[in-house]
């Protein structure tokens, strides 16, 4: 089978433009044609601690070109599957632009670029930046069926307004809940000292939210999470970097121990794929400052990639 090596080039991943696996990069957002498309939302002004998710999707750009080796796809064993193959067309829209201290501005921009990836029919893929990046997201899906939102994530995020501020990265499941065109949520990771407080736990139950910790997950087990979710529900996944252990993922803002390890999410991932319609997918929280082997944005290019695999893959066998 050919491997796109017979050109004459090999084309190494530390060679050549750093866009998301190396997939072709689309500026005029009116002419996008592909099955899914790559945006960065490199904002991070929601933080309330440690900044520095600014660089994700550089970060994770960069770390992705790791697995952008061939062009026949990628043959895993153990499924007795190739994904990513020529047939799954992938390209990268670039970043949203950021109007540094403007957070109305930038989210506005982000929100833009999503929609445009709606227009065209493709599946939006959103590398932040901080959790508040999920706001304008799930924003841009206003007037579309009612969609499920399944959250993997240490934390809550479901604070009405503190301080006066409501779109910050510990508001975005709360901004979420309140949309009409929002059926529901399935909250995965939560866990120890949390930014939320009870009534924040109390107000999220109370407006549809089944929260699980990383210790009920791992009871359940996989299916048992995903069996979770309404049945046949579109799906929008948001997966904060911070739901892994800092011990496999220490380049976040706020680290929180006993997250998952690698499997645990995959495993997780791969059974929501296989039952429901993926709509939609932002990571954020990668802060590649904090980690300097570099680990944290492999790991989320590497959970991205397997994702994309496993929604593409179902949707043909669905075909």
């Amino acid at each position: 089978m050919a491997h796109g090596y017979e050109g004459g080039r090999l084309d190494l991943p530390f060679t050549g433009i750093c866009t998301f696996a190396r997939k072709p990069h689309v500026a005029d957002w009116s002419r996008i044609d592909a099955d899914a498309a790559i945006l960065g939302a490199p904002f991070d002004a929601g933080t309330q601690w440690r900044a520095g998710a600014r660089f994700g999707p550089r970060g994770v750009r960069e770390a992705s070109t790791l697995f952008s080796f061939g062009h026949a796809g990628a043959y895993d064993h153990e499924d007795d599957t190739t994904y990513l193959g020529p047939d799954v067309r992938i390209v990268d829209m670039g970043d949203a632009d950021i109007i540094h201290t403007d957070t109305t501005q930038s989210h506005a921009n982000i929100r833009a670029g999503v929609t445009a990836a709606l227009k065209a029919g493709v599946l939006p893929v959103v590398i932040g930046g901080d959790h508040s990046v999920n706001i304008p997201c799930i924003e841009a899906f206003e007037g579309s069926a009612p969609i499920h939102l399944l959250q993997i994530d240490a934390h809550l995020d479901f604070v009405d307004v503190r301080h006066g501020v409501t779109r910050g990265h510990g508001n975005p499941m709360r901004r979420a809940a309140e949309k009409p065109h929002v059926s529901g949520l399935t909250q995965v990771g939560i866990r120890n000292v949390s930014s939320t407080a009870r009534e924040g736990y109390d107000a999220a139950r109370a407006m549809g939210s089944d929260i699980l910790s990383v210790r009920q997950a791992r009871k359940l087990g996989p299916a048992g999470v995903a069996a979770r979710l309404p049945k046949g529900a579109p799906v929008y996944i948001t997966l904060d970097i911070d739901a892994f252990c800092p011990s496999i993922a220490p380049g976040t803002g706020t680290p929180s121990h006993g997250g998952f390890l690698y499997y645990d999410v995959l495993e997780l991932l791969q059974q929501v794929t296989r039952a429901h319609d993926i709509v939609g997918i932002d990571l954020v929280e990668v802060a590649p400052d904090y980690d300097p082997t570099g680990s944290t944005s492999i790991l989320a290019a590497q959970v991205l990639m397997n994702l994309l695999g496993f929604v593409f893959h179902a949707r043909k066998a669905g075909a």
